[in-house]
């Protein structure tokens, strides 16, 4: 019996002792929801829910910001922008400045030890993070937050479908507010043309190329004319800093990357209507033949893959280059007389413009934290900069001091930065008033007030060219879950790699076409099945959005 008492009253004992755990335990948690709840209620009471000014009472936050090398070192709070948006919304933002050539590392590390501020402006934030820290709670989930405070994105994403879906991850949820061009902004999602000289066109008596063959033919007799007349043989057919733009620009003559720059391995058989690799497919081959013939007879500068963007506007200063892929080369070296080209016909007639960016730059351009003492009026605060004032405001500065409103309504830089007295460059010069130079930003980017060299009358006119045989449908980019991304930066990322290199051999010549079959057999044997599955499985899920 004495036993059975003993052991009884250790039983009751630690069921005392557990009983006693579970109710510290849920008297604390009650405590710290009663905290959190008052704190929630105290942000909602100092919260105007529209209008101006957003606080009723000031608010300091705190943003981790990456920093391009070409916007300057003038800190973002003495710039107009944002004093002016301090002075409206009566909230003061302290900006983390972050190298980008520093920011993945900074911010990885600033997630891992819990050293992260309110907010990650500018930063760049891949979807992988997003779903990773969102399903953590370290990132606040936005989606009523958006509909609830965020009316001109909310707008944005209800014209345009495909951004809802783009930002929302795998679990259903959104975490972050996006870098967005307008997707009727055409020059703006070409980025870089492929440009032509057409003084040099004139002089050879030759029409603007409409076809793959017209264009070979114009680069054939650029290398046998001395088109710049200094009397040596160094004009440039083609030139850039890659050979990969020469693909983009050209490949939907063969009819493949239907689906835009943002899917640069999988799209739509036009045939099938079905999801299909397209980089092992004979219609690709046949790209990287042409490109070959090119590289093979001389029309494409030896520098092709070694060369950067310095290298390239020396010799475009040079007046050597006769066609190249850059956003501009009035602005990038002064060049003159260039047009971009359009969609180019194929040997087997297709005629496909393929050179589109995904409007949705950055998904996560601003993510808002757990740190973030009232996430709804930072939510406010960065959805201001989403409708036409605010966006204007964000790219173009004050009326009267940075920049004027002509006869006809549009916007134009006023003199000191367009032609600065102190022979700052336009970029440097706009560092006072804004921070956009660099990209990589949160926000709407409008032909209205963004007067970037995608809004020169070239640029817009290569894009009003490439609207005549643009993309039936352009895809957003496809989020993954976690098993899918650690696949895909693993295996799949070996895929690219081992193809990217193949391709530079078969361009080069240091790899015969008569190894192409052994060549896709390699590329099926890496995974390519299992890669085109996730991608049906992350396809299906964006459908799905």
């Amino acid at each position: 019996m004495k036993k059975f008492h003993r052991k009884w009253a250790r039983g009751v004992l630690s069921l005392f002792i557990a009983a006693s755990l579970i109710t510290g335990c849920t008297q604390g948690d009650g405590k710290e929801q009663g905290s959190s709840q008052k704190k929630e209620a105290e942000a909602s009471e100092n919260l105007n829910p529209t209008g101006m000014p957003i606080m009723k009472e000031p608010l300091e936050l705190t943003f981790f910001t990456g920093l391009s090398a070409t916007n300057g070192n003038t800190p973002f709070e003495e710039r107009l922008v944002y004093q002016e948006m301090e002075k409206m919304s009566n909230m003061k933002i302290n900006f983390q400045f972050v190298p980008f050539d520093a920011l993945t590392e900074k911010r990885n590390l600033a997630l891992a030890n819990g050293d992260y501020p309110d907010a990650f402006f500018t930063a760049r934030v891949p979807a992988s993070d997003l779903m990773r820290y969102g399903a953590e709670g370290i990132f606040v989930r936005l989606d009523e937050l958006l509909e609830q405070y965020a009316p001109n994105l909310t707008a944005l994403m209800e014209k345009y479908p495909a951004l809802r879906k783009a930002l929302t991850m795998p679990d259903g949820h959104i975490y972050s507010m996006p870098s967005f061009y307008d997707p009727e902004f055409l020059s703006m999602l070409i980025g870089a043309p492929l440009w032509i000289k057409k003084d040099w066109l004139d002089q050879l008596g030759m029409k603007e190329p409409q076809t793959i063959e017209e264009y070979y033919n114009f680069l054939t007799a650029v290398k046998k004319t001395d088109l710049n007349g200094n009397g040596k043989a160094d004009e440039i057919p083609y030139s850039g800093t890659s050979i990969g733009s020469l693909i983009d620009q050209i490949k939907g003559a063969w009819g493949v990357g239907t689906r835009g720059l943002g899917h640069k391995y999988v799209d739509v058989d036009p045939a099938t209507n079905e999801l299909r690799f397209f980089r092992t497919s004979q219609n690709f081959k046949e790209v990287l033949e042409f490109v070959h013939k090119l590289y093979s007879e001389g029309l494409i500068d030896p520098d092709i893959f070694t060369q950067d963007s310095k290298m390239l506007y020396a010799k475009g200063a040079n007046m050597q280059l006769a066609s190249t892929i850059n956003p501009s080369p009035v602005t990038q070296f002064d060049g003159e007389n260039y047009i971009g080209l359009g969609a180019l016909k194929g040997t087997h007639g297709d005629q496909l413009y393929t050179h589109f960016k995904v409007p949705m730059v950055w998904p996560g351009a601003f993510v808002i934290t757990d740190k973030n003492p009232n996430p709804a009026a930072s939510v406010r605060w960065m959805d201001y900069f989403f409708g036409e004032e605010g966006a204007t405001l964000f790219f173009m500065g004050k009326e009267g001091e940075s920049y004027t409103v002509k006869s006809d309504g549009t916007l134009e830089f006023m003199d000191h930065i367009k032609n600065n007295p102190d022979g700052l460059t336009m970029d440097q010069a706009l560092t006072k008033y804004v921070s956009y130079m660099g990209g990589s930003y949160p926000g709407y980017v409008n032909i209205k007030w963004f007067k970037g060299s995608e809004s020169l009358p070239e640029a817009v006119e290569a894009g009003e060219k490439a609207k005549q045989h643009q993309l039936k449908e352009l895809w957003y980019n496809f989020n993954y879950t976690q098993e899918e991304t650690e696949f895909m930066s693993t295996t799949g990322s070996d895929i690219e790699t081992y193809i990217t290199e193949m391709e530079a051999k078969f361009i080069n010549g240091s790899t015969p076409f008569s190894e192409w079959d052994k060549y896709v057999e390699t590329v099926k044997d890496m995974g390519m099945d299992q890669y085109l599955e996730i991608y049906q499985a992350a396809f299906d899920r964006y459908n799905a959005s």
